[in-house]
């Protein structure tokens, strides 16, 4: 991927966050719909931007960039899966809670943490928006990137970032990625 941005220092992350017991209602157009609005919403009052995101079945990944001196991403996510169990209640998935979770009045849309890693460099942040858009090749759900809906892939297409043929063959990452 060409340098086509700079990584601001500090203020670059990469995320995964899972449904609870991985259950596989992400894409489903409803829930697909109610979590652009959600985060949208999020993002008005506390402003960031997404440089790459792919929507799986039961998680997502993601890069924020957040503005100069905010490193406050957990309050972003944690109103992001607030509203959206909100809005999905009764619609999410079968999986019951365990009393730990009604103890801490926690939904079952979502795992209760997420995985987050600070972008350190260009590098750092190339081979991980790679790996985001490679992802659904990955866990087999399509034969290249270009075959997923859910994706930034077709933007950087379009912007000229990636080839539309990218990715049609096996990629190896770098130890560590992806083992969030």
């Amino acid at each position: 991927m060409p340098n086509y941005r700079r990584v601001r220092e500090g203020n670059t992350y990469f995320f995964t966050v899972v449904t609870y017991q991985r259950q596989p209602i992400l894409c489903w157009d409803i829930c697909r719909n109610v979590l652009r609005e959600v985060i949208q919403k999020v993002r008005e009052a506390h402003p960031f931007k997404i440089e790459a995101l792919v929507l799986l079945p039961d998680h997502i990944h993601c890069i924020w960039q957040l503005p100069e001196g905010d490193r406050d991403y957990s309050m972003g996510w944690g109103l992001i899966k607030k509203e959206f169990t909100k809005r999905t209640k009764g619609l999410a998935g079968t999986a019951h809670p365990t009393k730990s979770r009604e103890r801490h009045r926690e939904g079952t849309v979502w795992q209760r943490r997420f995985w987050e890693h600070r972008i350190r460099d260009e590098k750092d942040f190339s081979v991980h928006f790679d790996y985001i858009h490679y992802n659904p090749v990955k866990h087999g759900l399509a034969r290249s990137p270009k075959d997923w809906l859910y994706s930034t892939f077709h933007r950087y297409v379009k912007a000229g970032i990636y080839p539309m043929e990218w990715g049609m063959s096996e990629i190896d990452f770098p130890d560590g990625i992806g083992s969030e």
